[in-house]
């Protein structure tokens, strides 16, 4: 049966896996052993070579050792298969031809993409950076920095025109800023649909951040063989020189573009928009130019990102304020319900509203534009089915609830805030219909053409401004309104806490201080970006070269998202210095960690000394392994753990059996962190002894950073003993599912039962997701989590209990037990939990 064409066809696109690549550029990739898979048949002509490179040839035959060994370094360096390691200037034929060359992981495979190499480029393109960052630093708002970066990076690049383009909620793209050459259409405020940008394009641009398209009349090179000898098609989801889908190929065509390039602009792990550059001819930019065209686009990330956060203050500000007036108007003892007449008007100067209802109680309160008391309670039961403490907020009701039908004469717009959980009490804003003018780049509409073959998905040949009436919504709600909603939320809690008895207010007390611990939580991990920009700005001095560069920025910035992790993971508490120590190791030193010995008792460390004290061990770590005693196969490191009379903490740190030192010329930014940071930050000791047989170091940080309450066990005694002591099972389930939104915590439950001896672990973070695993073969158990971010996951729960599925439910909220029976579930598992809490699952 033929697949319907429709505005999802481009979603299921393999963009990824064309066989194909771009003609500007050459591909070969080897297994583990250096042997050739596949090539492209360009390759030969690229290196000017006289003989075919041969699937099962060495590869190490066609090339000059010192290219090649350099090749093999640049291998070992790769932790992830989304990491790219980059090199420039490669003579890799022995000749006075130079190459640049990307080297990615592929599944089982390394691919190593080639081009030719720009002489003189890179050190022009470094410099560059500097004056193009200065001048986005003058403009402290969203709107000057995005265009400001428009009209640097078009000047950088000598492009025709490079466009800022952002998503918006629903996925479709606007343009917000934009520089052109004279006599270009303008194409700033137009909205783009999402079809345009399929799915699973959104998320190669999350872990591909740049896409360059040379030339649109170029015929692609074809990768041979087509498959690997098992079968499978070359997945090349991080490569520069990947082929572009003919279907885009049209669209650039039908838009009048010879070349183009794209770079992500990720905010917090998510896509904010792009950089989308057009060339209106073939133009080919170097790949050291697109190097630090990117790092540009990973810098501005963080500007931006600083000026959105500071949006949000300005927010936060106002929200506080509202705070502080409801505290003192409302909290002298007037009930929530009959307080809305003083509530709305208060709240209408941050998030403008037409109305407003209160849900408090079981009881009914209404003022301006809103449904009334019978209209209200016959949506309640679906404002229930919700995520759990989750503001529910939408500019159109009647399209996520149905019987909002009945009042969207009145109101359409909804922002629902629950200020409760058990029952669920709620305060709701209500927004009037507003008819909107959107303008968008041609029909948005309009991508199926129909001819004598059938149906066919054709890009838009039109992008004059189309202009459409859109009915039946209100205003959207801004992230900012939102933003404020939550802490008005909070503020809301607080005040019903004070205005109940004291029984329910001791019950309600836990449930705030977990919110507000939360948000406090969040406005740390905000107050890292300004230490990371720092870092960025302090290691500019140190790098020799955008590789170098990339490598110690993001070394450092690795180092303290390794130190967050393990301090957020106990909600933002002590963490251990072992486990500090040991994750840098494992983390820069694979095949290292045997040579390291701590000695000494583990002490906890609390969060503000953690992350001064995770650079200091990671530029340690990292000196010790490029010039000190992990530099070579023979040497050893020492850590000596101590407390003091006073419980303050001294870490000696010894080198021995390594090259000879010799104590640096210069002091770099990492020498500055060794030998300042702890002194400076936490008024503790710092020095650092160039000894010739091996570096000595020694800390002090004061007790106050510090506590002593864990057993002297060094780590390597601890793995034998959990090891020695883990639970032996007679029998365990075959199948498990198990639903988690969190991957951290996904893998760890998945490691911990795969330990156990189950054999099939399958992992979901979606209902649909956990639904359609259902549908492929029912597990024999599942460990279902009840909030899945956006959505719960009741359903999932109601179907294993349909098929008599034995399952868990994991939650950290304990009323969870008064609906296991309602549910079907055959237990709670209370956050966090380890592997005896999974042992006592698969026992029962």
């Amino acid at each position: 049966m033929s697949q319907e064409v429709d505005l999802t066809s481009c979603d299921r696109e393999p963009i990824h896996k064309l066989g194909k690549i771009q003609s500007f550029g050459a591909l070969v990739t080897v297994n583990g052993d250096w042997f050739v898979s596949q090539r492209s048949t360009n390759l030969e002509n690229m290196l000017g070579i006289d003989r075919e490179v041969e699937a099962g040839a060495k590869l190490s035959d066609y090339l000059d050792r010192n290219a090649f060994m350099r090749l093999r370094s640049a291998v070992s360096v790769i932790a992830d298969g989304d990491q790219v390691e980059r090199l420039f200037g490669v003579a890799l034929t022995g000749s006075d031809d130079l190459f640049d060359c990307a080297v990615h992981q592929s599944g089982a495979y390394l691919v190593i993409e080639i081009e030719p190499h720009a002489k003189g480029d890179l050190n022009r393109q470094i410099g560059l950076l500097r004056p193009i960052m200065s001048r986005l630093e003058r403009h402290d708002t969203v709107e000057g920095i995005v265009q400001e970066a428009a009209r640097q990076l078009r000047s950088s690049l000598e492009m025709d025109r490079v466009m800022v383009y952002r998503f918006h909620d629903d996925l479709s793209g606007e343009v917000v800023a934009e520089a052109k050459r004279d006599g270009l259409e303008a194409f700033r405020g137009l909205r783009y649909p999402k079809s345009d940008i399929p799915a699973q394009a959104r998320e190669l641009y999350k872990r591909n951040r740049f896409r360059i398209i040379s030339d649109v009349h170029s015929e692609p090179v074809d990768i041979v063989p087509e498959h690997t000898i098992e079968g499978k098609e070359l997945d090349l989801s991080m490569s520069t020189l990947r082929a572009v889908s003919p279907i885009h190929i049209e669209y650039l065509k039908n838009m009048g573009v010879g070349a183009s390039l794209s770079i992500s602009i990720v905010i917090g792990g998510e896509l904010w928009g792009l950089f989308a550059c057009h060339h209106y001819e073939a133009k080919m930019l170097p790949y050291s130019r697109r190097t630090t065209a990117e790092l540009f686009s990973e810098m501005f990330s963080l500007l931006l990102e600083r000026a959105l956060h500071s949006k949000s203050d300005e927010l936060r500000i106002a929200g506080r304020e509202v705070h502080d007036r409801l505290m003192r108007d409302i909290a002298a003892g007037t009930p929530l319900n009959e307080s809305l007449p003083m509530l709305s008007p208060v709240i209408q100067n941050i998030i403008p509203h037409d109305g407003a209802s209160v849900f408090i109680d079981n009881v009914y309160e209404s003022q301006g534009a809103a449904p009334n008391e019978e209209e209200f309670r016959a949506i309640v039961g679906s404002l229930n089915a919700a995520a759990t403490s989750k503001i529910f907020a939408t500019d159109a009701m009647s399209e996520r609830i149905p019987k909002a039908e009945r009042f969207s004469d009145r109101v359409v717009g909804a922002l629902t805030i629950p200020v409760s959980r058990t029952p669920r009490d709620y305060l709701v804003l209500w927004r009037k219909e507003l008819s909107q003018k959107v303008r968008w780049a041609g029909n948005p509409e309009k991508p199926v053409e129909y001819g004598p073959n059938g149906a066919r998905l054709t890009p838009r040949k039109s992008f004059e401004a189309w202009q459409e009436t859109v009915d039946g919504r209100s205003s959207p709600w801004t992230s900012g309104e939102l933003q404020v909603a939550e802490g008005l939320r909070v503020t809301l809690l607080e005040i019903i806490l004070r205005l109940t008895d004291e029984a329910v207010q001791e019950r309600a007390k836990a449930q705030n201080q977990q919110e507000l611990l939360i948000s406090e939580l969040n406005h740390r991990v905000r107050n890292i970006l300004n230490l990371i920009r720092g870092l960025v700005n302090q290691s500019r001095g140190e790098a020799k070269s955008v590789e170098e560069f990339s490598d110690i920025v993001g070394g450092r910035i690795s180092s303290l998202a390794s130190a967050h992790d393990n301090i957020t993971k106990g909600n933002w508490s002590s963490a251990s210095l072992h486990e500090l120590i040991e994750t840098e190791a494992n983390a820069y030193l694979s095949g290292k960690t045997s040579r390291i010995t701590i000695d000494g008792p583990d002490p906890m460390v609390v969060p503000e000394a953690y992350t001064v004290l995770a650079l200091v061990i990671h530029e340690m770590m990292t000196n010790s392994a490029k010039y000190g005693s992990l530099s070579d196969s023979s040497g050893e490191l020492l850590i000596e753990i101590r407390q003091t009379d006073d419980d303050a903490l001294e870490i000696h740190w010894k080198e021995v059996g390594g090259p000879p030192v010799k104590p640096p010329k210069r002091r770099g930014f990492g020498s500055t962190i060794i030998e300042r940071s702890i002194p400076f930050e936490l008024g503790g000791e710092a020095k650092v002894d160039y000894k010739l047989q091996g570096l000595e170091a020694f800390f002090m940080v004061p007790q106050r950073f510090v506590s002593w309450e864990t057993k002297s066990v060094p780590p390597q005694t601890q793995r034998k003993q959990e090891k020695a002591s883990a639970p032996l099972l007679d029998s365990v389930p075959d199948h498990v599912l198990v639903v988690e939104d969190s991957m951290i915590i996904a893998l760890d439950t998945e490691d911990c039962l795969k330990e156990l001896g189950v054999e099939h672990v399958v992992v979901e973070s979606t209902v649909a997701g956990a639904l359609k695993a259902l549908e492929r073969k029912e597990p024999d158990l599942a460990i279902l989590d009840y909030n899945l971010g956006s959505e719960s996951s009741e359903r999932v729960a109601r179907e294993l209990a349909r098929r008599k599925i034995p399952y868990w439910l994991a939650s950290g909220y304990g009323e969870l037990e008064d609906r296991l029976e309602e549910l079907g579930a055959d237990g709670l598992l209370t956050k966090p939990y380890g592997k005896d809490d999974l042992v006592s699952i698969l026992k029962s």
